[in-house]
Order: C-alpha cells, then structure tokens, then sequence
C-alpha cells in the first residue's frame, strides 16, 4: 500500500497528467458490492467513451468510461464486485489492489437501495481509508415503487460525503455523478464523521502513536486506517509493517490489543469485532433514514412460487434453455445466407480486379472465405449472448442456481457451479474465472475439469454448419439442444466420477443471495453484445484470419509444375466445359494432396481413420485446438480449393459429397469433448497450479472424446447409417 506524503505525490501527477492534453484528469474508483448496478450506471452514462480490456496481469475484465465536462478528464473505473476490503475471491483481490496501490483521486460507493443495511458495511469500510467520496444510492426506483424512501439529506449529514440517489434504469440521477465527482474533487478531503465503540476507538488511538514514530505514517488519516486494518487482521497490512524499525513494538502492541478486546467483547476475532460494529452502526443509520416499504406479497414472492417450485422449477428452466437454442437456430439461420452470398462477391471481386498470383489466390481462397465463413454464424452467437444475459439481469440465473443446488449435489457439484457451467455455454475463458466463487478447491477444481464439456459459442459455427449438412431443416433446433444437453449431462456424469474416485467429500453448503426480478436495462443488453460482437469481429478478423494465410500456405505449396502441366494439357483437349471444370477440380484435389497440409493430414490420418475422417476433417479436428470457429475456416480452405460448379460450390455441398453421415456424427462428439481453445487451456494453467491437474487436464477429454466418436461411429455403422 502507498503511504506517506501520499497527497503530495497524487497533486504532482495530476499536474503531469493535465499537461498531456489540456484537460485536467480525475481518476475515479467505482467501487461497491456484487449486484449493485456499477456496470448499469457506467452503460447508462450519456456521451462517455468506454473502454474494455483486463486488469494489468490478470484475466480479470476492467471497463473503464472517459468523460469530458468543464475542463476535466474524468476517469471512471468499474472495480469487480467486493463484499469486504478482508478479500477472499481474485475478483475481490484486484478490486482491494486497486483500491490500495493505484493512483486515483476519489471513490463513487454504489449500493443496492434494496440492501442498504448490508452493503453499508463495505462503504464504511471505504470510509476507513479517508479518501474523498461519494455515495450513490442505487436502484432506488425499486424502493419506491413498493413504498419506501430514503432520506438523502440525513444520510449526507450522519455519514458526512455526499449521497445521490440513482436508477441506471430510468437514467435517473446518473448524469449528476459526474457534476459531483467535479465537485467533490475541487474540495477538501471531509472531516471523519465515522469513529467505533470507545474501547475499539481507544486502541487506534494507541496503534496510531507507535505509527507516527515512522516517517512513512505521518498523516494521522492514513495511520489511522492502518491501524483499523491491523485490528481487522489485514495480512497485505501487516506485511507493509513488517520490516519497518517500528515493527517490534507495534507487534507486541497488537497482541495485547487482540487479547484485551476479544475479552471486552467476548469474542473470538478482533475482526469479528469490527464486523459486528460496522453491521451495528449500518442499522442504526438505516433505522434513522430509510422508510421500509410496507410488507406485501410482491412480483418477485410470485413469480418464485412458480419458478422455484420443487416440482414445475426444474422443467420450466429445461423448457426455457430449449426454447434458446430454438430461436438461436432458426432465428440465426435467417442473414446466414446473405453473410455468405456477401462474402462469395467479395473473393469474386479480388480476383476480377487483382491479377493472377499469390497474392490473389491467398485473399480470395484463404482469407476471404474462412473469415467469412466464421462470421456468417455472429447472428447465432449474439443470439446466445442475448438468452444469457437475458436471464443474468432478470434474476432467474440466481433461481436457477439454487434450483439446481439439489440436483448437481447427486453428481458431486456444488450449487453455486452452476454459475461458472451457465458462463461456459459462452465462453470457457471467462467460466474457469467464474469458478473462483467455489472457495473449496476440491470444488473448484472439479467444477474447472468438466467445464469443456460445456460448449461454448466459438463450437456453434462447427454445430451449425454440420447440423446444416447433416440433419433435415425441421429438426435443426432440437438437434442443436440435444447436443448442448448431451454434453451438459456428460459434464455432470464425469463429475461425479471424479468426485467418487480422485476427490472424496461432500461438497460445500450453497449460500446464495437472491436478487428481485428486474426487466432487463436494453441499453445495458446493447453494450454487452455490441462488446461481444466487436471482441468476436477482432478474433475473426485477426487470428482466425492469420490461421486461415498459414493453412492456405500450406494447402498450396509446393508447386508441383509437371502435375499442373499435364492437367492443363488435358484441359485443352477436352471435349466440353463440363469436362474441363472435373478436370480442374481433379488437379486442385491432387495438388491439394501433395502439399504440405496433405503431408500432416497423411501422417495424422491413421490416428482419426476409425471415425472415418479423410485427411482433411482431421487436419480441422487438429486446428480446433488452436479455436474451435477455426474448424469452420479450415474446411472452408480446404474444400474450396480450385473452381467449383455452383450447386457443388457452397460448403454444405462439399461436405456431403466427402464425408459420410456417421463421420459427421463422430465430428460432433469430438468438438462437443475434445480440450478447449489455447485461451481457454491457458487460463486453466493460469488458475489451476497443479501440475498433476494440469497434466490430467489436458490428456483425459482428449482421450474420452476419441473413445466416444469411435462408439458413436461405430454403433451408427452397426444400425445400417
């Protein structure tokens, strides 16, 4: 943590900051508890400029908004949700990092209107630190619509900083935040109007003595938040101590304190101590400026009875997970066609305008067509998006969870997996993060090894378009479902497999707050996809893209000019333009197969010859390790090479005429167990320490998802398929 002559290092880099453009710069923290509406606020900010990326060194998500108003710069950073300064989860811990170690001028506090009493609690912990401040009272429509009110002007004069009253919703008291945080910055830091207990306030008061006699805690506000740490059993405090010459003393200090409070208050941990302290003042304050609404069965007690419902809950969540992939499917399917047609004029205009060469020959059969044919399935994955996201700001993901407490224990999972395994129809990546929330680490770790199994948006292009090839147009949607089912319901069985034989124990109890039902924020909704689409847009653009110029480089080299001549011969000879088009695509075929990409579809064929995948699907089964929407663009270069009639043309068309229906059915196993992208593989590295998890990790689902196709392959063959 920074301490000493703190104010005067944070004036002179405000002057360097303001220099660069003119503008002055305010860095804001916006802090506050999980659910509280932080990202709605920051989506519902009018003119501001947001910016996505992750905290520096980790995979944490960092959003940042930039407004300008009145001369001034103002930074706005959306912290991860934070119960407690006293940080348990990696989530909370950047957020306490920041917080402490960063450089920024004040803090906007929100809180949930709903809970005033409990998130209270970490605003007087915010308080403790003595930065400049403000409190923004959140969601506090909800409040009043059944009844209640809070009393702004009390609660700005009990806690002395300044308080608005905010619906992100409405957009209500959202534009005054930025008003504030001008005006808040241009004064005084406030006078502390929070002090504890007098035997609590009495030992600060001595911590405070023995820190004065460092020089690195020489302003009282910043000693005295050290030594309420010290009494919360703060390590990362403790450890800023440590090797100062004052720590002796202070160390003998603190082990008398701990006794003699602990006897006072009969309780077992000073930071006990202050928690009940700090719950016992939030009552107070409240009692003083919050009408409670008067008790009635509300909307939410309704809907619960139906939608919890130990008999209706857990069919209307599989219905309502079944319509998603409906619409996802068959509303999706809809601008596919005209992405693709798009796509085919595009590659047709590169080679009417460029001439003949590498140059063209890389853009218009590598890049063009495998970025294409990725980008042509965005609609289904921003549907899917949109269905998730609709059920996260409604507050029946929440339901669903505690629905499913029950029957994920059977399989050895714990409630509150459902969370990371729901995350993971979306992304792996940000679902190994979500699963930090599992304090138990024989929770975790199960959790983090079957969340392949859940499949992810970059594996519904593959889905899609096999499904397109394969399957009748009717049935689509429902073979979609089944397939996200069936690796669910495999996900789960491994789970308890794992639980049975390699991680013995019950999992933890579920504890879970629950939210009120709330109609989704549309502009929120918005900015969740449009990020989305532009991260996915980056990816297709970028990576996919630059996968797509190496497989088309080793698709087209080397030149074999004998064979080239003597096909060119016969095309000459050719008695008409049917024959001389067999004749092209035979040629594309054969120099296809003594490339490079043949040579290693060559070798590694024998490996996928039981599923019945020629060289080519086995040369994309092995690219999906890289991404799995590069699977598409694989057999997109692949099968495309050389000129094509046009029914035979279009992807679909290829893929029927080369690879049986039970190879296609095997494909499908394969994506739906095999590992995840390197993304996704490396933040399970990043999370799981573990080399023997880590080991175990990345051979097990491999090996299962072979062992699966070649069942499938082979059960299908049997039945006369």
């Amino acid at each position: 943590m920074k301490c000493g002559n703190c104010e005067e290092q944070k004036s002179d880099n405000r002057d360097a900051r303001g220099g660069v453009s003119g503008l002055k710069k305010i860095k804001v923290a916006l802090a506050g508890q999980p659910n509280v509406g932080k990202s709605s606020i920051i989506n519902s900010m009018t003119g501001a400029r947001l910016h996505v990326g992750n905290f520096s060194g980790v995979t944490v998500e960092k959003k940042e908004i930039y407004i300008e108003k009145e001369g001034y710069e103002i930074e706005m950073v959306d912290l991860p949700g934070i119960y407690s300064l006293n940080a348990y989860t990696p989530e909370e811990q950047v957020a306490k990092n920041f917080l402490y170690n960063e450089d920024y001028d004040l803090i906007v506090n929100v809180v949930d209107a709903n809970a005033l009493s409990r998130n209270l609690i970490f605003t007087f912990q915010l308080m403790d630190m003595k930065k400049k401040m403000i409190l923004v009272v959140n969601m506090i429509d909800e409040v009043e619509k059944q009844g209640g009110a809070v009393d702004r002007h009390k609660l700005e004069e009990l806690l002395g900083i300044p308080v608005i009253l905010t619906s992100a919703k409405e957009h209500r008291g959202v534009d005054e935040i930025v008003d504030y945080v001008i005006e808040v910055y241009k004064k005084n830091k406030p006078k502390n109007k929070l002090f504890y207990d007098e035997r609590i306030e009495e030992q600060i008061e001595k911590l405070i003595r023995v820190l004065h006699k460092s020089p690195h805690f020489k302003d009282p506000d910043e000693a005295r938040f050290i030594a309420i740490r010290l009494l919360d059993r703060d390590e990362e405090i403790y450890k800023t101590i440590h090797d100062l010459p004052i720590f002796i003393e202070l160390h003998e200090m603190l082990g008398k304190i701990y006794k003699e409070l602990e006897m006072e208050f009969d309780e077992e941990s000073t930071s006990d101590i202050l928690s009940n302290e700090r719950y016992a003042l939030s009552k107070a304050l409240v009692m003083k400026t919050f009408k409670s609404p008067p008790k009635r069965v509300t909307l939410t007690d309704r809907l619960d009875k139906l939608l919890i419902h130990p008999v209706f809950g857990l069919p209307i969540f599989l219905f309502l997970m079944w319509l998603l992939f409906q619409i996802t499917f068959e509303v999706g399917s809809i601008p596919m066609d005209l992405i693709d047609a798009a796509f085919v004029e595009v590659s047709n205009t590169i080679k009417a305008v460029l001439p003949s060469g590498a140059i063209q020959s890389v853009l218009s059969e590598g890049i063009v067509p495998a970025v294409g044919s990725v980008i042509m399935f965005l609609p289904n994955i921003l549907i899917l998006f949109l269905g998730i996201n609709l059920l996260e700001q409604t507050g029946y993901m929440a339901r669903a969870a505690f629905l499913l407490d029950g029957f994920m224990k059977r399989f050895g999972l714990q409630g509150k997996a459902f969370i990371p395994l729901v995350s993971g129809f979306g992304c792996t990546v940000p679902a190994y993060m979500a699963a930090r929330t599992l304090k138990n680490p024989k929770d975790r770790i199960i959790t983090m090894l079957v969340l392949g199994f859940m499949s992810c948006s970059a594996r519904l292009p593959v889905y899609v378009l096999l499904i397109g090839a394969f399957f009748p147009a009717s049935h689509a949607g429902n073979i979609l479902f089944i397939i996200y089912i069936s690796g669910a319901i495999l996900g789960l069985i491994v789970a308890k497999v794992l639980r049975t034989v390699l991680f013995k124990g019950e999992p933890e109890p579920f504890v879970m707050e629950m939210p009120p039902y709330r109609f989704p924020s549309m502009k929120a909704l918005s900015v969740e996809l449009w990020i989305k689409a532009k991260l996915f847009l980056k990816k297709a653009g970028t990576f996919i893209a630059g996968a797509s110029m190496v497989i088309w480089f080793f698709s087209s080299y080397p030149h074999n000019s004998q064979l080239v001549q003597n096909y060119e011969a016969k095309m000459e000879a050719a008695a008409n333009e049917a024959q001389k088009v067999h004749l092209q695509n035979e040629l594309a075929a054969k120099e296809l197969e003594s490339s490079y990409l043949g040579t290693i579809g060559k070798t590694i064929e024998p490996l996928f010859a039981p599923l019945g995948f020629d060289w080519r699907v086995s040369v994309a089964t092995l690219s999906g390790l890289a991404a799995k929407e590069v699977v598409v663009s694989t057999l997109a270069t692949l099968y495309a090479v050389g000129d094509a009639d046009e029914k035979s043309g279009t992807l679909i068309e290829r893929l029927r005429e080369n690879i049986s229906f039970k190879a296609a059915v095997a494909l499908i196993v394969i994506i739906m167990i095999y590992s995840p992208c390197i993304a996704a593989m490396s933040t399970f590295w990043a999370e799981v320490p573990q080399w023997v998890w880590r080991g175990f990790y990345m051979i097990y689902p491999n090996v299962m998802a072979w062992v699966a196709a070649f069942g499938v392959y082979n059960l299908l063959d049997f039945l006369g398929y």
